[in-house]
């Protein structure tokens, strides 16, 4: 029914009302008669108001603008924008407790990492993934003015347009793919099945570097079941601290670069070689060094069992002393785990040994101990976004040194 409708019939309840008790019948109908006629000639005067207006001349495709961003991005009413990406967010968390009998060494707990993942798709083909760290400092509350109770970092910042499957190109803070475990398990101890990361492959460590800035170029193909997947990248690599990315711009006139080459053959599930090459120059202790890492890895990537190998030759030239011999650095681990079949497969033992030498005449890695170690532990998945490991920890940093033994307690999780 028409609004003009509405308003005369509530006009003729009125009428009634008021005449109800007045008028007699015959005049009731002579005055709803009245009233109907008007509205009539009213709806027939706005059809012929309406019929009079100019129809707008129709727009061609062709001159039709795609709306900007600007427009898309329309506010509601409970103020958020619409039209922008979405954001995905996870977390990491984990909680520790330690002891060694180490000189000098304290037994206790601690903070592990916090962690955010973030993971947002800006189009079809454009992705964005990040990753922040949450650090408990050791000298909160020092100094003036007063030390933070965390630290907080950036470890991954990439955006990546994938143009298939063959051809993904990206610009961002990434962990080196210079080996397996590096690329495999980020930040997020529950994401691994050990308590801690081998040696040659720590966060703030200097045997491989841990972070890459710049740019990447990566894809995967069928290759007849044998399923090869690439990476090769172009950026700035060690900082003056080399335990540190160059972050804020190359120290160097020299970019570091990286081929990194895998493959996953179908016949084999769970399998996994590949090999990594990556060439520096590296400026540190007012020294210039050229660096070539070459690493390879073999995995089998099971819960039983899983195994993980790796093996990696760190090769530096002193370019400010002529005279100096290039040295060789070598570091490797082997890992083996088995999720037992029994109690719902919420257990699973694991055992890796690691190796790391670095010679004296390795100068851009003085200090640095060697290690010669063995690992041993329990993981108990609690759920399975929450797991409680038990690890025992056997380690030498040479041989004149004596034997260390540690024992350690963590409950991680993810949310």
């Amino acid at each position: 029914m028409r609004p003009l409708s509405l308003v005369c019939l509530f006009m003729l309840a009125q009428a009634l009302n008021v005449s109800g008790e007045t008028q007699n019948a015959a005049s009731q109908t002579e005055l709803i008669q009245a009233l109907m006629t008007r509205v009539e000639q009213l709806e027939k005067r706005i059809a012929e108001l309406e019929a009079s207006k100019p129809t707008p001349p129709a727009t061609p495709l062709a001159n039709i603008q795609a709306p900007s961003v600007e427009s898309m991005q329309m506010v509601s009413p409970a103020g958020q924008s619409e039209g922008r990406p979405n954001l995905n967010l996870a977390g990491f968390g984990d909680f520790n407790f330690g002891a060694t009998d180490q000189p000098g060494s304290h037994s206790g707990f601690n903070e592990g990492q916090f962690i955010l993942h973030l993971n947002s798709n800006l189009s079809p083909k454009v992705s964005f993934m990040g990753e922040v760290s949450f650090t408990a400092r050791a000298d909160a509350g020092i100094g003036s003015p007063a030390a933070a109770g965390f630290n907080a970092e950036v470890e991954r910042s990439i955006v990546r347009f994938a143009h298939n499957d063959h051809l993904k190109v990206s610009f961002g803070r990434y962990h080196t793919p210079v080996n397996y475990w590096n690329t495999a398990f980020h930040h997020g101890q529950w994401l691994q099945t050990t308590v801690s990361r081998p040696e040659m492959i720590q966060f703030g460590g200097r045997f491989i570097p841990v972070h890459f800035v710049g740019a990447l170029v990566e894809g995967a193909t069928g290759a007849n079941g044998l399923n090869f997947n690439y990476n090769v990248g172009v950026g700035n690599g060690r900082g003056s601290v080399i335990s540190r990315g160059g972050d804020a711009g190359d120290n160097t006139n020299g970019r570091a670069w990286l081929v990194n080459m895998f493959v996953r053959p179908d016949k084999l599930y769970g399998l996994q070689m590949g090999g990594s090459a990556y060439r520096d120059t590296v400026t540190t202790g007012g020294r210039d060094y050229r660096e070539w890492i070459t690493s390879t890895h073999i995995v089998w990537n099971r819960e039983n069992p899983e195994i993980i190998g790796e093996f990696a030759n760190v090769r530096h030239q002193n370019l400010t002393n002529a005279a100096a011999p290039i040295a060789n650095s070598q570091a490797y681990y082997v890992q083996a785990g088995y999720r037992l079949p029994v109690l719902n497969k919420q257990f699973k033992p694991y055992y890796r040994f690691e190796y790391i030498h670095v010679p004296r005449s390795d100068t851009m890695f003085q200090p640095m101990s060697n290690l010669a170690g063995s690992v041993a532990g329990l993981r108990y998945d609690l759920s399975s976004f929450a797991a409680l490991k038990f690890e025992y920890r056997n380690q030498r940093r040479a041989k004149d040194q004596p034997h260390i033994n540690g024992a350690f307690v963590q409950t991680s999780f993810t949310f």
